[in-house]
């Protein structure tokens, strides 16, 4: 497989454009392939969040492209003390464990020629290039390529710590989180 590291541009963002919004739905669309036919991986109800995610406080979005093709993304958001985020947590919080705001990532995408070649990771730590929050969180579904992806999320420094299920037709995903920087 060509080495795809040298050849991806990253743009950051921090409120979503028409093109970059389509980028993201094009990206998105090609990752999800598979899961397209449940109803919480549709396209139309993942543009409804990312339109709800992107008018929350702290919105950011980073998409990766090899010349025009948009090949990947991730995108997130401040969460503070009382965002429905930590309310859906499966296992009660210790004390003033949200006192602090925390970066929420609620999607990473990576089309598949660009896996494994460090693009994932790239694209998350544009991401979290000079954002003011010291900590970051994800969810992830521990089944994903047979916890392969959950494994990843590891390696990159996160630690899970509770569980969620966002809404009635997602799985029960595994809340993860580590430092910033």
């Amino acid at each position: 497989m060509e080495d795809h590291r040298v050849t991806v541009e990253l743009h950051h963002h921090t409120t979503l454009t028409p093109d970059a919004r389509q980028d993201l739905l094009d990206v998105y669309a090609d990752v999800r392939a598979p899961l397209l036919h449940l109803p919480n991986y549709r396209v139309d109800v993942f543009a409804e969040r990312l339109d709800r995610h992107a008018a929350e406080p702290g919105f950011v979005l980073a998409l990766g492209y090899d010349g025009e093709l948009p090949v990947g993304y991730a995108y997130g958001n401040t969460i503070a003390s009382g965002d429905r985020y930590w309310k859906r947590m499966t296992e009660p919080l210790p004390h003033g464990y949200t006192d602090a705001p925390a970066l929420a990532i609620k999607e990473i995408g990576v089309r598949t020629p660009w896996r494994g070649s460090g693009t994932a990771r790239r694209i998350h730590d544009a991401l979290l290039a000079g954002r003011p929050e010291s900590r970051v969180t994800l969810l992830v579904n521990p089944l994903a390529g047979d916890g392969k992806v959950q494994r990843l999320y590891e390696a990159w420094g996160y630690q899970a710590f509770n569980a969620q299920q966002p809404s009635p037709d997602s799985p029960r995903l595994t809340a993860m989180i580590r430092p910033t920087h």
